[in-house]
């Protein structure tokens, strides 16, 4: 039996909004630790790892470790249905996934399992990043609005200097740029100057999930996947590794 109280529904409304956006079932796995995800888009282009601390619960009981199967869009209908001060109470035994949403009334929710295959992901803990870049979500929020009435895809450039966001069409363009020293660039590592280009249609899904965070770390390297992080201190951690678009002319 799984048993946990949450009672910041926020935390997870936010998080799982995001990630219906990429992919649309997946396999949960609940621990001690707490409940994790990892699954990638079928396309094969991004990768979703998703972690919800047992810290985050108000209580938290489990007496062995479970793997659920769930539709992504299903879970997310019912998370929607709760209010910022409504507590949810999640409650997992005899094959079924119950939500309990309670505040001024009581309302129960069940979720059904799915039978899922663990399908193969991309071994993404190899990745080895030259560039780590922190911002203010509005920031990163405004660089992709800009970027997206321009072109469908964005350039990501990180040197000593700072970190930019270009994008460019036919005859417009747009550029988004943090000189080092900028209070909106909380932080910047890099190994010299450091490009690559992400497709935006991702990127504008992964930033619905910035909401819950106060900075966004982004990972990248020359031509290389990316990692875009969101993190609440010893509550949550939210990562989407992204594959670059590389042009034969870059």
């Amino acid at each position: 039996m799984f048993k946990a109280l949450l009672t910041e529904p926020e935390l997870l409304t936010s998080t799982i909004s995001s990630i219906a956006e990429i992919i649309d079932e997946g396999i949960f796995k609940i621990t001690k630790q707490g409940i994790s995800l990892i699954a990638a888009d079928r396309a094969m282009v991004a990768v979703v790892d998703f972690n919800i601390f047992s810290k985050a619960f108000e209580s938290y009981e489990l007496d062995k470790e479970q793997a659920i199967g769930l539709n992504i869009g299903n879970l997310l209908s019912v998370l929607k249905r709760a209010k910022g001060s409504d507590k949810l109470t999640f409650i997992l035994q005899e094959g079924k996934l119950q939500i309990i949403i309670k505040n001024s009334s009581t309302r129960k929710f069940y979720v059904p399992l799915l039978d899922l295959k663990e399908e193969e992901v991309p071994p993404v803990e190899q990745l080895e990043f030259s560039t780590k870049v922190e911002l203010k979500p509005e920031i990163l929020e405004s660089g992709i609005a800009d970027a997206e009435i321009i072109a469908d895809s964005v350039l990501f450039e990180a040197s000593e200097s700072g970190f930019k966001m270009i994008a460019e069409g036919d005859v417009n363009r747009s550029e988004l740029e943090l000189e080092k020293g900028n209070e909106a660039l909380i932080g910047l590592e890099t190994k010299g100057e450091v490009k690559a280009r992400y497709p935006l249609d991702y990127l504008k899904k992964m930033i619905k999930a910035a909401k819950i965070a106060d900075s966004i770390i982004i990972k990248f390297g020359k031509d290389y996947p990316m990692m875009l992080s969101f993190e609440v201190a010893d509550k949550l951690s939210l990562k989407f590794i992204l594959a670059p678009r590389v042009l034969e002319s870059e």
